[in-house]
């Protein structure tokens, strides 16, 4: 029934990985070069999981270090990992993020919880001390003026190797799924940067009137992105609704019935009411022509408003805006109202994610349960919805021009993490993430999207410390826990992060 995919995929990201060692080791210790190259494909095969990877294998000197960074520019990679497989110098490691630029984090990922000290060799210690150099290479590179990471912890392996003289299952410890848990994060932000470095986001019409918090000047967003801005008119979506067919209104209609729930009246609120065939068919129309837009410019996000004249043609076309909308969220280009470009951003980076991401800002706060509402007139994201989302016929649009249907829903019950996108005075982007929980506790009927939301503290609290950062006053509204891998999208990005 729909033009598009089900859901536009998004770019892996290309991770770089090599292990380090000491070249006069190999003669010393026979097995052990092996040994490590080894637990250096274990590694690989892991990250496979959630990225491409490009395993370089063994760089055991300076030599080797060159070659390596011109091989990992070769191969166009997002972020590397170093797996610090034994002792290695400094100076075998620093040419190596010379000569390419990717982020790189340290692996300190000991194979063993405990050597076995009555049996234990030099060479057998040696295969466990990825610990030994890892200072060192954080003074040289802190002089070098190069970041860095580090994940510690254990290997993770599920058999011990024949050449072992001591247990190396450990994939059941903490410490394994710990550091295997940074790992995977790591490995999913960097898919974040390549993403949008070749995403199109569409600006339709222009930012509401007034709303300065989410003015912001496009080569800005590009510069510290990489995102293109596709500047679009309203009437290039209306030479497209003037294409759209009967028989794919009837089309989009089934699908409309299959993902929503018509409402009845609202009980409460006589501005919302059960969608008129009208309206429906309207939405429909509209909904058609938005594909088509998206298709033609390849978009992958797109932010909007757009109030038009009373009576005027244009007025009418917004107003069948939020049920379209809300199908392309759930399809991977996800939409924000209010020409709130930044908050599109924001969608986008947990769309990429994996993690949702619906329009939200500050509904209401309940001071008996402890929630904060958040929510919107729309668009909704539909995939991660807590039943079938109800659609209503508006009588008119709070703050806004027209009529037409909305979207009333809310975010599954469960862990949810906000995702804001802000600016600073200094023109720089800035990220700010919230964990907490969505609730089933009571929302509105009054064809708004609504999340009940309890995070770690009580409300007040909570707003003093998020007004604090000066948010933009939209944000993105995300299943699941996740500030922690927010905060690495943010590293990786070069912008600024904050946890609440």
């Amino acid at each position: 029934m729909s033009l598009l995919p089900p859901v536009k995929p998004s770019r892996k990201a290309r991770i770089g990985l090599y292990s380090v060692g000491l070249a006069a080791y190999w003669e010393q210790f026979p097995g052990l070069r092996e040994r490590l190259t080894d637990y250096g494909r274990f590694i690989e095969n892991k990250i496979t999981a959630w990225a491409d990877v490009f395993n370089y294998g063994l760089v055991d000197t300076e030599d080797e270090g060159r070659r390596a960074g011109d091989w990992l520019n070769r191969q166009d990679v997002d972020l590397v990992f170093c797996h610090a497989a034994t002792y290695s110098t400094s100076s075998t490691v620093l040419p190596v993020h010379q000569i390419n630029k990717a982020p790189v984090v340290f692996l300190n990922l000991q194979p063993t919880d405990r050597i076995n000290y009555e049996k234990t060799t030099t060479g057998e210690w040696l295969a466990h001390c990825g610990a030994c150099p890892i200072p060192e290479f954080a003074n040289a590179f802190n002089r070098a003026g190069i970041p860095f990471r580090v994940v510690n912890g254990l290997l993770g392996l599920d058999k011990t190797p024949a050449i072992s003289l001591t247990n190396e299952v450990t994939y059941e410890r903490e410490e394994a799924k710990r550091a295997w848990e940074e790992i995977r994060e790591w490995s999913r932000a960097a898919s974040v940067p390549r993403t949008l470095r070749y995403s199109r986001f569409g600006f339709l019409g222009n930012t509401y009137s007034g709303m300065l918090d989410m003015y912001s000047d496009f080569t800005m967003i590009q510069a510290q992105t990489g995102l293109h801005v596709e500047v679009l008119e309203m009437c290039d979506l209306d030479s497209r609704l003037r294409e759209v067919t009967p028989a794919e209104v009837r089309r989009k209609l089934e699908e409309v019935k299959e993902v929503f729930e018509i409402s009845g009246d609202s009980p409460s609120d006589p501005i919302a009411r059960r969608p008129s065939d009208e309206q429906l068919d309207w939405s429909c129309r509209v909904a058609v022509a938005q594909e088509k837009l998206a298709l033609d410019y390849d978009l992958d996000a797109l932010s909007y408003y757009y109030h038009g004249s009373p009576g005027g043609d244009y007025e009418k076309l917004q107003g069948g805006f939020i049920v379209g909308h809300s199908l392309l969220t759930a399809r991977g280009i996800p939409c924000s109202g209010e020409g709130d470009l930044k908050t599109a951003v924001a969608m986008k980076i947990c769309d990429i994610l994996g993690t949702g991401g619906s329009f939200s800002e500050i509904v209401v706060t309940d001071y008996v349960d402890g929630t904060i509402l958040l929510g919107h007139d729309g668009p909704f994201h539909i995939a991660i919805a807590e039943g079938k989302p109800v659609l209503r016929g508006m009588g008119l649009y709070h703050g806004k021009q027209g009529t037409g249907v909305s979207v009333e829903a809310k975010v599954a019950a469960g862990p949810v993490t906000t995702l804001n996108v802000t600016q600073t005075g200094d023109g720089k982007l800035k990220l700010i993430s919230s964990e907490g929980e969505s609730t089933n506790g009571p929302i509105m009927r009054i064809g708004n999207t609504q999340t009940p939301v309890r995070f770690h503290e009580r409300p007040d609290a909570y707003m003093t410390r998020w007004f604090a950062e000066a948010p933009t006053h939209h944000c993105a509204l995300s299943v699941g826990h996740h500030a922690k891998l927010f905060e690495k999208v943010g590293q990786l990005l070069g912008v600024k992060h904050v946890t609440l």
